[in-house]
């Protein structure tokens, strides 16, 4: 298999995409963030010394996902045109789970844009946590499902 980002002399470039066609891209992404249950009540309780930690999660996800070319040495520049977030919580679990879905019309996709956005805005919560708790675990940061572009739609099952 021919990797392509790397070239006849297997050194990196970044992918040519000028032949590609301009089409209509989406990617969805989601991660999960555990915390005790101490970090879990003073997020809902918004009580955090540093302030509101869901809603800045969510400007962190969004500027990670718009700040992804400079963050990931490959990545192509795109002008996103739509940047959506959730927060779900999971109080059984003491855990919130973000998700963030990314659309752009371009000649490349936005998956590293979703899966930025979302490792972004939980080490944000992370940040905004870390006196209360250092134990907190981020994991399950998967891409949910992608649109548009050669290879077509995908789907986590």
């Amino acid at each position: 298999m021919k990797l392509t980002h790397l070239d006849e002399k297997n050194h990196p470039k970044m992918v040519d995409v000028s032949e590609k066609s301009i089409t209509q891209r989406e990617a969805i992404a989601s991660g999960i963030i555990f915390m005790s249950k101490e970090a879990f009540e003073a997020v809902k309780q918004n009580s955090a010394k540093k302030g509101p930690v869901l809603q800045t999660a969510v400007v962190g996800a969004i500027m990670g996902a718009k700040k992804t070319s400079e963050l990931i040495p490959m990545c192509h520049p795109l002008v996103l045109s739509k940047i959506d977030t959730q927060v779900i919580e999971m109080p059984k679990e003491y855990a919130f789970k973000l998700i963030v879905k990314v659309k752009c019309e371009g000649k490349t996709g936005v998956e590293m844009e979703a899966l930025t956005g979302i490792s972004i805005g939980l080490l944000t919560i992370y940040d905004m946590l870390k006196a209360i708790d250092k134990t907190m675990k981020i994991s399950e940061i998967v891409l949910e499902s992608k649109e548009g572009g050669k290879s077509g739609k995908y789907m986590r099952t």
